[in-house]
C-alpha cells in the first residue's frame, strides 16, 4: 500500500497548500523511501534553495534530517518537530494504516523564535561564500514552538480523516471525506 492508495495525489497537493497557507513552511509529502509524491517546493526563505541546490546541502542537511525525523516518526507514530543541522525548522506527521507506515507529512524552513541558522555549518558543508550565507541567514523567519505543534495537530488531523475515509470505503461505509 502506498500514499496515493488512500487518496489521490490532488487530496495531498491541498494539504501542502493548506500547510504552506497557515505556517509558510515548505510543505511536503513523502513516501516511505523519503521521496516527495509532488515534486513543488514553497520556500520560506532564500537560504533553502541555495542549500538544496548544492549536492552536499541535499545530501547532509536537507536528506539527513528527513531521514531522522522520519525514522523517529514511523517507530514512535507521533509528529517529530526539531532543527535540523542547519538549525531550521523540520516538522513530520507520520502517514500509518493498519499499523503500516506509508510515509510523512510536514514541512521545514524557518528557525525557533530565538534561534539561528547554523552559518558556519551551512557554509563547510555546502562551499557557500560566508557572507551571503549570513545574509541569507538573516532573512530566515522565525516560528513558534507552540504554532508547530498547532500545526503537526492540523497535519495529524487530516491525515486522520484521510485515512478514516479511505478505511470506511474499503468497509463499504460511504466515505466522511478527507
Amino acid at each position: 500500500m502506498e500514499l496515493l492508495d488512500l487518496c489521490p495525489l490532488e487530496t495531498w497537493t491541498t494539504l501542502e497548500d493548506e500547510i504552506y497557507s497557515t505556517s509558510q513552511l515548505n510543505p511536503a509529502v513523502y513516501n516511505t523511501k523519503g521521496i516527495r509524491i509532488h515534486r513543488s517546493h514553497r520556500w520560506p526563505n532564500r537560504l533553502c534553495p541555495e542549500i538544496k541546490s548544492i549536492p552536499k546541502g541535499q545530501s547532509f542537511i536537507c536528506a539527513t534530517a528527513h531521514m531522522n525525523l522520519a525514522n523517529t516518526a514511523k517507530n514512535t507514530r507521533r509528529p517529530v518537530i526539531e532543527e535540523c543541522d542547519a538549525g531550521m525548522v523540520k516538522l513530520l506527521v507520520p502517514v500509518i494504516v493498519d499499523d503500516t507506515y506509508l510515509g510523512s507529512v510536514g514541512g521545514c524552513g524557518k528557525i525557533f523564535e530565538g534561534g539561528e541558522v547554523d552559518t558556519y555549518l551551512v557554509n563547510k558543508i555546502t562551499g557557500m561564500e560566508e557572507d551571503k550565507v549570513e545574509a541569507l541567514a538573516g532573512e530566515v523567519p522565525s516560528i513558534t514552538m507552540e504554532h508547530a505543534r498547532e500545526l503537526a495537530d492540523f497535519i495529524q488531523g487530516r491525515i486522520g480523516g484521510i485515512v478514516s475515509a479511505f478505511l470506511d470505503r474499503g468497509r463499504g461505509r460511504s466515505p466522511k471525506g478527507p
